[in-house]
């Protein structure tokens, strides 16, 4: 395999180098080569995690639970099965390299982590996330994914050229989430937008993600064909219709966007609160105390999963998790959520998705986007309002809210909308933009908070 080495042209008078010179600098067109062929293997490994964790979820909440002689997970399940969670995590977090990952409240990833901090990540997810852990599967894949891109260059290589670090980290990123938000697009554009560049830095940096997440794509693609199993793609195969926009709409989406970017941005506060009580130190005096607090933080949300189920008489598992199923559910057969049921489903989760945000490892997005579609659909009785235009805003929003993306919670949003998204493009774009100028402006208040994305440092010159 080549190695890639960025280009090292001359910068032209006046700035630096032209686009062209980037694109033809051989050490570019090799990063672009290995950029494609550890795309492929990636994404096998991707999507063995998603299936695994997919398969261990089904077992945990769906055939335990029928052994057992329950119809569905009774109410105090989640109890049991977060203390479990937390009892395998300890030890990950406190003992293994890398922690198992970034605490999930300090965005969705920071920068590319290294290859032996990849099994404490992959370990800590397959604990966490299958036993009910209230976030998504989208950081570990991204650390997943960055951390095995740099095995295809050595070490001494990534010491005497650092820039190739972030570039080929971040293309392995898209490359293991290129199809979790249900399209490569939402990836590359994710990273696009997160790496805040321009010019000729922007397409150094688009070019290999978007090579690496339509091979992973392809790849997801083709093996969820071949063998049967769920990629774990977030995605809504039914929706409700959603005619052209009008007036209310507006008037109601805007509040709608800023309730919702409240809601999110309460979760989020509560996670940096918990993420202060429990992560302590790395310091082996105090490795004791993060593992009993890490433990008492999992049994809390399992708490709010059981209060989900006491209050509402549902299943517990509609709370718990990434919330993917359930999303799929509210979009498919709105009616049959009472109002009361999607407000308990809005408070439990957003406080167990808090608590988890400080505590356990995982990703941010998945949670807070059933946060936002629920309490959307909560609020489409308001007259003028309705079902579809409500759903919309509530994914636009709470997706905006928590990555402060807008552009990439906008593409998010139309994704999941399908066919639906060009009659509802108008109101998607106004309340991401409405959620994410609330949501700076909240934090401005409450003092800096990171993004959700760390933005990817490249310089092609």
């Amino acid at each position: 395999m080549p190695e890639p080495e960025p280009p090292d042209t001359p910068p032209r008078q006046g700035g630096g180098p032209t686009l062209r010179e980037v694109l033809l600098h051989r050490g570019y067109l090799g990063l672009l080569l290995v950029a494609v062929l550890v795309g492929v293997p990636i994404s096998l490994v991707a999507f063995g995690f998603v299936g695994l964790e997919h398969e261990l979820q089904h077992w945990i909440w769906e055939s335990l639970p029928d052994a057992a002689g329950f119809d569905r997970a009774p109410w105090w399940w989640p109890l049991p099965a977060l203390a479990l969670a937390g009892l395998l995590l300890a030890p990950i977090v406190t003992r293994l390299p890398g922690r198992g990952g970034h605490v999930p409240v300090d965005g969705l990833g920071g920068a590319p982590g290294l290859p032996r901090d990849v099994p404490g990540v992959v370990l800590a997810a397959l604990v966490g996330l299958p036993l009910g852990a209230v976030l998504g599967p989208e950081a570990p894949l991204m650390a997943l994914g960055g951390g095995l891109a740099l095995l295809a260059v050595r070490a001494p290589v990534r010491a005497r050229n650092p820039r190739v670090v972030p570039v080929l980290g971040t293309a392995g990123a898209a490359a293991a989430i290129s199809t979790i938000f249900g399209s490569p697009l939402v990836a590359a554009v994710m990273m696009i937008e997160a790496a805040g560049l321009g010019g000729p830095q922007l397409v150094a940096l688009v070019l290999p993600c978007l090579l690496a997440s339509g091979v992973g794509a392809l790849v997801f693609t083709g093996f969820g064909h071949w063998t049967g199993l769920s990629i774990g793609a977030l995605s809504l195969p039914h929706v409700p219709a959603t005619g052209t926009p009008d007036p209310g709409d507006f008037l109601w989406g805007v509040p709608l966007a800023v309730a919702v970017t409240l809601v999110c941005v309460a979760g989020q506060t509560l996670g940096r609160r918990v993420k202060a009580f429990t992560d302590t130190t790395t310091a082996p005096r105090t490795a004791l105390r993060t593992a009993v607090r890490t433990v008492g933080c999992a049994v809390a949300v399992g708490a709010c999963l059981t209060a989900y189920a006491l209050l509402t008489g549902r299943s517990p598992e509609e709370a718990a998790l990434s919330g993917q199923a359930t999303l799929g559910a509210l979009a498919a057969d709105p009616a049959a959520w009472p109002i009361g049921a999607l407000l308990a489903l809005v408070l439990c989760k957003t406080l167990g998705w808090g608590i988890a945000l400080g505590s356990l490892r995982g990703g941010p997005i998945f949670p807070a986007v059933l946060i936002g579609a629920a309490l959307g659909v909560a609020c489409a009785p308001l007259p003028g309002l309705g079902t579809a235009p409500a759903l919309a805003a509530g994914l636009a929003a709470s997706s905006a809210a928590v990555t402060r993306l807008p552009v990439t919670s906008t593409v998010l949003a139309t994704m999941l909308l399908g066919g639906q998204a060009a009659n509802a493009m108008p109101l998607l774009i106004v309340s991401a933009v409405t959620a994410f100028l609330t949501a700076e402006l909240l934090r401005g208040r409450a003092g800096s908070a990171p993004r959700a994305a760390t933005p990817t440092s490249v310089d092609p010159a």
